[in-house]
């Protein structure tokens, strides 16, 4: 991949709902692995929908960079929480017809499917039809249907829920050894992921950014002598809880 990455920005995006608002957020996101942290109803999800361009906010940009290759290779990959994955089809399929609808030439496809099931270490479940897997295995499965074109943005959305310690810290690797060379979202609620992972954490409460920076600074913020887990717990726990403008 080059080294020449257009950078992704939230502009003021705003999604309004019926009873609720994420937004005004305003976030520029460049090469590496930001964690995108939040209660539940937070607005995580929402963010993930509208860079992917899912979901339009209702006021407000969002940009994207256009593909780096020929043609209508997407440039974005997206594991959303609540994957719907064919359950007939066998993994090899399944990842050739995301390779397919991605965009990837038809002399590229079977190449990017095999690289992909390797990086997911599901190459020896190649012809096992989804139905089949464990729920760690289908995790593990969206996250090479979101590689599998080699996106500039890779957006996971809660990438280790469902797996156990070792397949998590499995997962932690394969999206660490790859964020260098391109942007990388990953929301989560584990501690451990953060510490682990992040360059950058963005917290979000109530749809608003609480705190944007690294590890080191959101530890800074928490008084206290525990250990640096628990400090970066309670700085979390701290953000996400309390009263917006506060």
């Amino acid at each position: 991949m080059t080294a020449e990455l257009d950078e992704v920005c939230l502009d003021r995006a705003t999604v309004r709902y019926s009873r609720a608002v994420v937004g005004p957020v305003s976030l520029t996101f460049a090469p590496g692995i930001t964690c995108l942290v939040g209660a539940n109803g937070a607005g995580k999800s929402t963010i993930f929908r509208v860079l992917a361009g899912v979901q339009d906010p209702t006021d407000g940009t969002a940009s994207v960079p256009r593909s780096r290759f020929a043609g209508k290779r997407s440039a974005v990959g997206y594991l959303p929480q609540d994957q719907s994955l064919p359950g007939a089809a066998t993994c090899r399929q399944y990842l050739e017809y995301v390779a397919w609808i991605s965009g990837i030439a038809r002399r590229d496809r079977s190449a990017a499917v095999v690289e992909a099931l390797e990086i997911a270490d599901l190459a020896e479940r190649r012809n096992s039809a989804v139905r089949e897997l464990s729920g760690g295995m289908r995790r593990r499965l969206g996250l090479a249907q979101a590689i599998v074109h080699d996106p500039q943005v890779l957006l996971l959305d809660e990438p280790t829920v469902g797996l156990d310690p070792v397949q998590r810290i499995a997962m932690r690797k394969v999206i660490t050894a790859s964020s260098p060379r391109r942007v990388t979202v990953v929301s989560t609620h584990l501690v451990d992921d953060v510490e682990a992972m992040a360059d950058r954490v963005v917290v979000l409460n109530a749809g608003s950014v609480v705190f944007d920076g690294d590890v080191d600074g959101l530890i800074a913020q928490t008084a206290g002598d525990g250990d640096r887990v628990r400090r970066l717990e309670d700085g979390l726990t701290r953000l996400m809880s309390r009263a917006v403008g506060a």
